[in-house]
């Protein structure tokens, strides 16, 4: 093995490993790729740029321009509609009309494109019929990777086969050249579907029996909202009534979510934390109704003020300090909420002192910032602890006489007893939320013993008959006791009817492939600021999650449902980050232009199909013809090109050269045909053919057919075989990605709406692999005999 070959297989390795951890963005471990081989000195520096202007990466992203331009003026949903209208009540016959359809549009579009299209109006066919969208997602899934196999311009790594076999002196491959082999793989693998759905295909629960789009009560009971939202009514003599929403405390104290509120027949939607409420009104809620009735069963606390206690604070055990922030400290920027300070130091904070302000109130809230004075009061040990902590300066002891400059701590405390049948009874103090609900902190438990705790660890228990002196304001218990008196009742009727009343309704919706949304939580996206609409659910893998999602992170293939003004749900179908699968409003089309774009990518096609001119120049000239005659705007056609994938493919092929160039692909081929060449040509291209089916699961196709091209060419030629034939294979196995939701962008799209599990793709795909691997190497010898 020689110096630059071992660089080469170095910088493989490494590309591996980056793909599979997915630590780096697939298109940047592509350009470290191209940069490392042009430092490094294996390739010139024009030949590690030359994949940006290779026809092969011209051709994809102009098709993305072109299959955007299709979409746009409704040719695909046109198609698909009409074609869907003949699928019948049987389950067997939409899986065939559903695969064959986004399998014939496939072969001319970007197939995530087409079941992005798609997916909508495969959802209103099991509507409609009221078959099991878990039993159809899929199929559309699958039909679309097959029918990529069917032309060159189907798939990336079709054309980047071909531009391989030409850069190596070979004849590429034809537009149709891929149709004898991949019209039989697409018809057996929709064959195989449609007749073991029944036995493979998950059956997750029939969507709703509608005429049009699901309504609220549908989507309702899809998403389990009934187990996760209720209502509360303010009684006529409620304390809450003249208070905010920010001031009752209920998402704060109780991690509830008002969603809309109903007051006289009148319905307002998302009220905001300064909308102030008035007795008799009807709040939605959505939460944990456990939450209130644990809040409801914690019975009277019996409060009483008590005198000015210097000794609570200041004992022989306990100290008072001050400490300061300085710049260095990791704890800046962040809330004492997200800090779990009180677990994090063993320390109560009783005051800040920031810049031109002291804070007392709703201390668990505050963001430290550096120069604030903390006034802090624990154990002796845990204020030695931060003496030597980096994370604080200037710690310095309070005495009995400092406590006057803190204004009025020692005023703010307070005891209550705990009473014999209270919930808090035998629960440990961190899950009392008496500190992180409501901001109190307890000081000292006095036993009825007589046994005294004074600031007890969060892990003590609370007991019946205890004595609390608590910190912090009076006024909170009041609160508490306005919260106990809410009125709750549950109707899935009158929930259903608040949210589709007036201008207010209900979408259910995934991510675009195209979305840079995913990996956010929605308190990042934050949906009510960016798009006037509120995340009420999130379905993933089959399951719905209904509460505490602000922290949630949202992933490719989640289908989630969205609450809001009809105009924000309208406007939704608009937005690039979204497909909308419940039709909130038609979408509309360019449809007068319909017939235009159909003919200009006839026009594409056809000087291909006789030789006169390259794919690449017919494509970019059909992409401009689309933008020119308005079938699209540049705006829009900018934004259809999968940037991502041109950057990958751009980075990677000059490790395709390095390989051939370094030899490397020689060591490899050779360590192929040592294993298997011994059992003939057609054993050696099955074997290629496995490898590169098994590796789709862990590496993006586009990037595996480039490395895995020039060791199929040098097999074949040491073998002595076409390397058309070998290549054949490779494209047939590098599009065939069915056994894993990550294997391709499409299989994601439908997780979500189909309600699927990592294992469902497994149950289906490996079959139709295996079948989809049997039916290439019984059609290949007639095809592409050697």
């Amino acid at each position: 093995m020689t110096l630059q070959i071992a660089l080469v297989l170095g910088i493989l390795l490494a590309a591996l490993i980056l793909f599979i951890a997915e630590k780096v963005r697939m298109d940047v471990t592509a350009l470290l790729v191209l940069v490392a081989l042009a430092f490094t000195g294996i390739i010139e520096p024009t030949e590690a740029i030359s994949g940006f202007a290779n026809p092969a990466v011209i051709t994809v992203w102009a098709m993305f321009i072109l299959s955007e331009g299709l979409a746009q003026t409704g040719v695909a949903s046109i198609i698909g509609v009409h074609v869907l209208k003949f699928t019948g009540k049987t389950e067997s016959r939409m899986i065939f009309v559903i695969m064959l359809t986004s399998g014939v549009l496939s072969a001319l579009m970007n197939n995530i494109g087409v079941a992005a299209l798609m997916l909508p109006v495969v959802l209103n066919v099991a509507r409609q019929t009221g078959v099991s969208p878990s039993k159809l997602l899929m199929p559309l899934a699958y039909g679309s990777l097959l029918g990529g196999l069917t032309t060159l311009i189907g798939t990336p790594p079709n054309l980047l086969i071909s531009n391989a076999l030409a850069r190596e002196g070979y004849t590429p491959f034809g537009l149709f050249d891929f149709t004898p082999i991949g019209l039989v793989v697409m018809l057996a693998g929709v064959a195989f579907v449609a007749l073991a759905s029944r036995l493979l295909l998950p059956d997750n629960g029939p969507a709703a029996n509608l005429t049009g789009g699901a309504d609220a009560k549908a989507l309702f009971k899809e998403y389990q909202l009934g187990e996760r939202s209720f209502f509360v009514r303010l009684l006529p003599k409620s304390t809450l009534a003249g208070a905010t929403l920010r001031e009752s405390r209920l998402g704060k104290a109780l991690g509830l979510r008002v969603v809309a509120l109903q007051r006289g027949g009148e319905a307002h939607f998302s009220p905001g934390p300064d909308f102030v409420l008035a007795s008799g009104d009807s709040l939605f809620i959505q939460g944990r109704v456990e939450r209130l009735n644990e809040l409801k069963s914690w019975q009277e606390l019996q409060a009483e003020k008590i005198a000015s206690d210097s000794g609570t604070l200041l004992s022989p055990d306990t100290l008072l300090v001050e400490a300061n922030i300085p710049p260095e400290s990791e704890l800046a920027g962040q809330t004492i909420r997200q800090l779990d300070f009180r677990k994090r130091f063993g320390l109560n904070i009783l005051l800040i002192r920031q810049t031109g302000s002291t804070r007392e109130n709703d201390v668990a809230s505050a963001t430290l910032q550096v120069g604030d004075r903390l006034v802090l009061q624990g154990r002796i040990h845990r204020i030695e602890a931060i003496r030597e902590d980096p994370n604080f300066t200037q710690v310095e002891n309070a005495s009995e006489q400092d406590l006057q400059r803190y204004g009025d701590i020692a005023q703010r405390l307070f005891e209550v007893t705990v009473p014999p049948a209270s919930w808090l009874a035998d629960k440990p103090l961190h899950e009392s939320e008496l500190r992180r609900s409501f901001d109190l902190h307890v000081l000292k438990i006095q036993r009825q013993s007589g046994e005294e705790i004074l600031l007890p660890e969060p892990d003590e228990k609370i007991r019946a008959g205890d004595r609390l002196t608590l910190h912090g304001r009076l006024e909170d218990l009041s609160i508490i006791k306005s919260l106990q008196s809410l009125e709750m009742r549950f109707s899935e009727k009158e929930e259903a009817e608040l949210l589709e009343s007036g201008n207010v309704g209900l979408a259910e919706a995934t991510f675009s492939p195209k979305s840079q949304l995913p990996g956010n939580t929605p308190a990042e996206i934050d949906f009510q600021a960016r798009f006037g609409v509120q995340l009420l659910s999130i379905m993933r893998a089959a399951r719905s999650y209904r509460s505490n999602l602000a922290n949630v992170a949202l992933h490719h293939g989640d289908s989630f449902l969205l609450m809001g003004p009809r105009e924000k749900l309208d406007q939704l179908q608009t937005e690039k980050d979204f497909i909308i699968l419940s039709q909130v409003e038609k979408r509309s089309y360019r449809s007068d232009k319909a017939i235009l774009s159909s003919a200009i990518m006839l026009a594409v096609l056809v000087p291909v199909f006789f030789g006169w001119f390259p794919i690449a120049i017919t494509a970019i000239a059909g992409a401009m013809l689309m933008v020119l005659t308005g079938c699209l705007k540049m705006e829009d056609a900018y934004a259809a090109i999968e940037w991502k994938s041109v950057f990958l493919i751009a980075g990677m092929l000059p490790l395709g050269l390095a390989i051939e160039r370094s030899g490397a692909a020689e060591l490899l081929a050779q360590g192929v045909l040592s294993s298997v060449g011994g059992y003939g040509p057609w054993v050696v291209i099955g074997a290629l053919y496995l490898i590169t089916a098994a590796a789709t699961t862990i590496i993006p196709t586009a990037a595996l057919v480039v490395l895995m091209a020039p060791i199929v060419i040098k097999s074949c030629n040491d073998l002595g075989i076409p390397p058309q034939t070998g290549m054949m294979a490779i494209a047939m196995a590098a599009s065939a990605s069915f056994t894993s939701p990550i294997s391709h962008p499409a299989n994601i799209l439908v997780m979500g709406p189909g309600g699927y599990r990592f294992i469902d793709y497994i149950k289906v795909g490996a079959p139709l692999a295996i079948i989809v691997f049997i039916v290439v190497m019984l059609a290949l010898p007639f095809f592409w005999p050697i």
